[in-house]
C-alpha cells in the first residue's frame, strides 16, 4: 500500500481526500498543525501534527515512512484575509510550501499533488474558463497559488519533479455519511452561511447585488462536491504514479448556479424559509465564474457524481444541522 502525505489533511478538502484515499487502496500519512483542521476529522488515520515550515520534521516524516507523493492543503485560503493580512499568505502559502518541496527535493521524492484554485485567473474575460485563460489573480491569495504553480514549473525543469496542480472552483458539500464538513471559523462560504440562516432565527443572510447582468440578477458560481474533488485527486494521483507528465486541470461542474438558485435549493432541502436581504455588491465580485473541466474528464476520467445543486446542499445540510457552532 503506497504511502501518501497529505499536508493540510486534517482541513476540509484534505480530510475528504484521505478518506478517498484509503477507499482506492493507499496509506495516507496526515501532517497538520491543526490551525485550520481538526483532529476529530482524522480520528482514524495516522496524524503527524507539524507545519510545512519545519523543514526537518518534514525530511523525518518522509523518510520514516517510505512516502512516495506529497498532497499538499496546508494553506490559508480567504480571500479578504490575503488583503488585509497578505505576509500571512506569502509566508504559508508560498515560503513554507518552498520549504515543503525542499525537503521532498531533499529526501529523493518527486510527485506531488497540488491544491490551486480558481483564483488564479482572477475576472475572467470569457466562460466556460479553461485552463489556457489568462492567468491574472486579483488577490494575494490567488497570486500566491499561481507563484507556487510557477515553482512547480521551475523544479520540473531543473529537478525533474512531477506534479498535478487542480484549480478548483467553489468546494461545498460534506461526505455523504455526514461524518465530516465544511468548518470554517470564522465561516465565509455561501452554502454554510445561507445553512445557518435555516437554522439561526436571528441570522439573514445577505444577497451582495441583484443587478448583474444574469438571469436573475445575483452572481452565478460553479460549486463542486468536495467527494468529486477527493475523487479527482486520487485519478491524479493514479496517474501520476503511473507516469504521467505533470499537468494542470480545473475541476468544476462545468455548471453555474446563481446565488438565488442556491437559496431555493436551501429552502427546499431544509423545509424551512429563512430571512434573505439584500446588499450592495461586492468590489471584484464577477457576475459568473464558470469552469470547463472537459480536460479533467478526458485526461482523468473524471465524472463528478454530485453535479446537481440540490445533492450538493442536501449533503451540507445533513452534516452541517448536526453541528453546534462557534463563532457566528
Amino acid at each position: 500500500m503506497k504511502k501518501i502525505l497529505v499536508t493540510g489533511g486534517a482541513g476540509y478538502i484534505g480530510s475528504h481526500v484521505v478518506r478517498r484515499l484509503t477507499a482506492k487502496g493507499f496509506t495516507p500519512v496526515i501532517y497538520d498543525n491543526l490551525s485550520g483542521g481538526f483532529r476529530n476529522f482524522v480520528k482514524d488515520f495516522e496524524l503527524i501534527v507539524g507545519d510545512i515550515g519545519d523543514y526537518d520534521k518534514v525530511c523525518e516524516t518522509i523518510k520514516s515512512r517510505s512516502i512516495e507523493c506529497v498532497m499538499n492543503f496546508a494553506s490559508f485560503i480567504a480571500v479578504g484575509e490575503s488583503c488585509s493580512n497578505p505576509l500571512k499568505y506569502y509566508d504559508n502559502n508560498v515560503s513554507k510550501t518552498v520549504t515543503l518541496l525542499q525537503a521532498m527535493q531533499d529526501c529523493g521524492v518527486n510527485k506531488f499533488i497540488f491544491s490551486s484554485t480558481a483564483a488564479v485567473y482572477g475576472n475572467p474575460l470569457e466562460v466556460p474558463i479553461t485552463e489556457d485563460s489568462p492567468l491574472k489573480p486579483e488577490s494575494p491569495y490567488g497570486r500566491t497559488k499561481l507563484m507556487v504553480e510557477n515553482i512547480l514549473a521551475d523544479l520540473e525543469k531543473s529537478h525533474g519533479l512531477r506534479y498535478t496542480a487542480l484549480r478548483y472552483f467553489n468546494a461545498a458539500g460534506a461526505d455523504p455519511d455526514g461524518s465530516i464538513g465544511e468548518s470554517h471559523v470564522p465561516e465565509t462560504h455561501l452554502i454554510p452561511l445561507i445553512l445557518r440562516a435555516a437554522i439561526d432565527p436571528d441570522y439573514a443572510i445577505t444577497v451582495f447585488g441583484e443587478d448583474y447582468p444574469t438571469p436573475d440578477g445575483t452572481c452565478i458560481r460553479d460549486y463542486i462536491h468536495v467527494y468529486d474533488l477527493a475523487d479527482a485527486h486520487v485519478l491524479a494521483l493514479e496517474k501520476l504514479l503511473a507516469g504521467a507528465e505533470s499537468s494542470i486541470y480545473n475541476l468544476g461542474n462545468g455548471t453555474g448556479f446563481s446565488v438565488k438558485e442556491v437559496i431555493d435549493a436551501a429552502k427546499k432541502v431544509t423545509g424551512k424559509d429563512f430571512a434573505v436581504k439584500t446588499g450592495p455588491r461586492r468590489d471584484g465580485d464577477p457576475a459568473v465564474l464558470v469552469a470547463s473541466s472537459d480536460k479533467a474528464r478526458k485526461e482523468l476520467g473524471w465524472v463528478p457524481q454530485y453535479p446537481h445543486i440540490g445533492s450538493i446542499v442536501s449533503s451540507a445540510w445533513n452534516w452541517e444541522k448536526q453541528q453546534k457552532r462557534k463563532g457566528y
